[in-house]
């Protein structure tokens, strides 16, 4: 078992979620799963590796955020933008295809 492993995604990449099919930016990036097992009982259906980056997005369309598995993400190569309510608090614009974060969530 390997203690995560490197992160395919970055802070302010556009996402698609290969299952359920949404959009959305990551804005925060856990090296491995940081929830709770009740948690990952109940969400990760697909019982995803707990030992991998984690990502916290940003979901297009929507007003809520999600906590998501790497396996269950890919680039999302639309160019479209994201809409959510929290994206002009969280990121300070978008250039060259990446939000930029307007400052560390840390």
């Amino acid at each position: 078992m390997s203690y995560g492993d490197e992160a395919l995604f970055n802070m302010g990449q556009t996402v698609h979620h290969r299952m359920f099919g949404y959009r959305g930016v990551v804005f925060d990036v856990d090296p491995i799963f940081m929830g709770n097992d009740q948690w990952y009982e109940v969400m990760a259906k697909s019982r995803p590796p707990k030992d991998r980056p984690w990502y916290h997005v940003l979901v297009h369309g929507e007003e809520h955020t999600t906590y998501v598995a790497q396996r269950n993400l890919e680039l999302d190569e639309t160019g479209e933008m994201i809409a959510h309510p929290l994206i002009e608090e969280v990121f300070r614009g978008h250039e060259n295809g990446v939000y930029v974060l307007r400052q560390s969530l840390s």
